[in-house]
């Protein structure tokens, strides 16, 4: 089964943070998706990328911070994550390349 487009388009990179290594103690792996994306089309491209079973997709919107640059005003842009809980004996390795 290959992989189409739309499921790269929708899934962006995996998150590696401390908060997101704990959070995978518990079986929850945390992807940077695209902003219009919603939790059915987070699930779908999970499974069909990484052959896992996915349980539940959590979303949350983290709003860019506005910063200088060179005396100019800019904005960050707006970020959502989406922690990905995986049912039991599923394992995403996001350490390795796809």
């Amino acid at each position: 089964m290959s992989a189409e487009p739309k499921h790269y388009d929708v899934i962006r990179k995996p998150v590696i943070t401390e908060k997101t290594t704990m959070a995978s103690e518990n079986g929850a792996v945390v992807f940077e998706v695209a902003i219009d994306s919603n939790k059915p089309q987070i699930k779908e491209a999970v499974e069909a990328l990484f052959g896992v079973k996915v349980k539940a997709v959590n979303t949350t919107i983290t709003k860019g911070k506005t910063k200088r640059f060179r005396g100019t005003a800019g904005k960050r842009k707006d970020v959502k994550k989406a922690y990905v809980m995986l049912e039991e004996g599923n394992t995403i390795d996001v350490s390795t390349g796809l």
